[in-house]
């Protein structure tokens, strides 16, 4: 793995953490949404994460001669929608409730997307504290060379 190579893997480590973060937000946002385009309640959406493998001469050789390849980071492939049971809160005042009175909620449990958004917002700080270290490396080869 290239020295430049570890920038793009934290940088791709950022992206994917912003859209984790992005999709905790929008739960939160919507966890009272009876109503959506599609009809039906807002259902609780879900980030699915995949590595991307490093595409350097390095990694493809060692592959070929089946030793571990280095990782090029990750991406996000597609967001999913959880298909948990929605949940039914009575209260017949409401105009999307049904003949019993029942209102479909979303399926959005706000500890939990809380959570998820901390463990994006860890992981976002970690890989900037990454990026801050090779950058700091560069910095100090850069001072060796003077």
């Amino acid at each position: 793995m290239s020295f430049l190579s570890s920038f793009d893997i934290s940088a791709s480590g950022l992206t994917a953490e912003r859209q984790r973060l992005d999709i905790a937000s929008e739960n939160i946002a919507n966890s009272n949404t009876t109503r959506t385009e599609s009809g039906g309640p807002y259902r609780r959406k879900m980030v699915v994460l995949q590595e991307v493998p490093s595409t350097s001469f390095r990694s493809k050789f060692n592959s070929l001669l089946n030793r571990t390849a280095s990782k090029g980071g990750v991406r996000v492939t597609e967001i999913v929608e959880d298909q948990r049971d929605l949940q039914p809160v009575y209260n017949p005042d409401h105009p999307d409730a049904n003949e019993e009175g029942y209102v479909m909620m979303p399926n959005v449990d706000l500890v939990k997307e809380t959570v998820d958004g901390m463990s994006a917002t860890r992981a976002y700080e970690a890989n900037i504290t990454a990026f801050n270290a090779m950058k700091l490396m560069a910095q100090r080869a850069i001072d060796i060379g003077k």
